[in-house]
């Protein structure tokens, strides 16, 4: 009624049947690739971080980076998480993981994995983020002096 997107309704008709989350995907996809594109043009640093959630899902952009990074945690802290952030039901979060790749999907095609477990403090992933970045810079830096 005022517009806006009914958030949970469109949960429910995208992670039931395959078929309108293709139809979701095929117009929206085309759009955020769109929109990446033209931020990256404009992005400056050593190095750019993508944040796609559907990467290993899509096979879309794998092809478009240097390196994937997993941010790691076990599937029931994960639907504790979305629980606490969202309030969605469970059976939705049930069918919105049935529709992902799996976690050993994610972690067999990464290059670097952030454990982000309940069991690890925020400044044990700090550090985890700082060494990532510094192994970035390097990596970065390289590439830079290659193409010199």
């Amino acid at each position: 009624p005022s517009g806006a997107l009914n958030r949970a309704r469109m949960r429910e008709l995208v992670f039931t049947d395959p078929a309108r989350r293709a139809e979701l995907e095929a117009i929206l996809h085309p759009l955020i690739g769109q929109t990446v594109r033209q931020e990256a043009e404009l992005a400056q640093g050593l190095y750019l971080v993508f944040v796609v959630p559907l990467l290993v899902e899509s096979g879309r952009w794998r092809q478009q980076i240097d390196r994937l990074c997993v941010v790691d945690c076990d599937q029931e802290t994960q639907i504790q998480r979305v629980q606490a952030r969202n309030g969605i039901e469970l059976a939705t979060i049930h069918n919105i993981l049935a529709a992902q790749a799996t976690r050993e999907q994610r972690l067999a095609a990464a290059d670097d994995v952030i454990d982000n477990s309940k069991a690890v403090s925020m400044a044990a992933l700090e550090k985890q983020v700082l060494v990532l970045h510094q192994g970035w810079c390097n990596l970065a830096q390289l590439a830079s002096n290659r193409a010199s």
